[in-house]
């Protein structure tokens, strides 16, 4: 893997392989525990601009960073430039000094909205809202999909056009919206996009292994890649790719536990790290009878417990 730092704006990242946001997921402690094994960016879930106009705790919560996190990237979501411009000068967003827009989200609901990846359909809005948070003084990026489908792909344009209106990266899901995130990922699209701008390019899909990343990275000519749903399952991934020092599960699992128990409350570190360690145990002997009883457990200890006796 070619290891590089990523000069986004004034900003240096230690290396180009970077956590995606996932809703529902990168929270604090998750991102926190990606960045200790390795990952030179990460990203909080997306969060909405209008969300954080009117105030929404839940939304301020999505936003929570310290100096233990250390360098980390907002991303928001929305279609109108003001709000989006507004949200960047939130004082919820003062802590990221790099704030990436969503312009690749499928979900049908944001998609309605012309959130997301509507806006692949909508240029010269996507163009207007990455120009109005430039105003900001953030550092803006962007992450988007080669188009809504085969019929109408724009990787390589949308690309000019973001780079055109300010944005200091990019960020190329390698599948057209109407495939989610199944299929082929396109390498020649994201290979287009790199062609056609001079700021960095990062490769995003199908990521499961160093392997992966390497071939995501020649096949497309890219700054970096972006690992997103393997990170799920195995967040020591990042010490993999990047040659960084392993630890057990349960030495992982103890410390992610006790980051999100010391952030949240009972209820949602209970729920949150049940699913956690439901993904930790995938494709391990007995891990259906584990994972019963992970999701019958009431509270954070009853899961550390459990735990123990997978992991001894």
């Amino acid at each position: 893997m070619r290891l590089q730092p990523i000069h986004i704006g004034h900003i240096t990242t230690e290396n180009n392989v970077f956590l995606a946001p996932l809703a529902g997921y990168t929270n604090y402690p998750f991102r926190r525990l990606a960045k200790g094994y390795g990952a030179g960016l990460c990203y909080t879930e997306m969060v909405s601009a209008k969300g954080l106009k009117y105030g929404n705790e839940n939304t301020e919560n999505l936003l929570y960073t310290d100096e233990n996190e250390g360098l980390a990237a907002a991303q928001i979501f929305g279609s109108d430039p003001s709000v989006m411009r507004a949200a960047c000068e939130n004082a919820a967003l003062a802590q990221f000094p790099i704030v990436d827009i969503n312009m690749g989200c499928p979900v049908p609901k944001i998609y309605k909205n012309g959130e997301g990846s509507a806006l692949l359909e909508n240029p010269l809005l996507a163009e207007k809202i990455v120009r109005e948070c430039v105003k900001s003084g953030k550092i803006i990026t962007v992450k988007y999909r080669i188009g809504v489908d085969k019929e109408h792909i724009i990787t390589a344009e949308f690309a000019k056009r973001m780079e055109g209106a300010g944005a200091s990266l990019i960020t190329v899901h390698g599948r057209t919206k109407d495939k989610v995130y199944a299929g082929e990922v396109n390498y020649q699209e994201i290979a287009a996009a790199k062609r056609a701008v001079k700021i960095p390019v990062i490769a995003n899909g199908g990521v499961f292994s160093k392997e992966d990343a390497e071939k995501l990275l020649e096949e497309t000519g890219t700054d970096g890649v972006m690992v997103a749903r393997a990170a799920l399952f195995h967040p020591q991934i990042f010490c993999e790719i990047t040659g960084g020092k392993t630890e057990s599960k349960r030495a992982m699992f103890e410390r992610q536990l006790a980051w999100t128990a010391e952030r949240f409350d009972e209820r949602f570190t209970t729920v949150f790290m049940r699913k956690m360690a439901a993904f930790y145990v995938k494709g391990e002997r007995g891990a259906s009878a584990y994972k019963e009883r992970l999701f019958a457990a009431k509270n954070a200890e009853e899961i550390a417990t459990i735990v123990k006796e997978m992991w001894d």
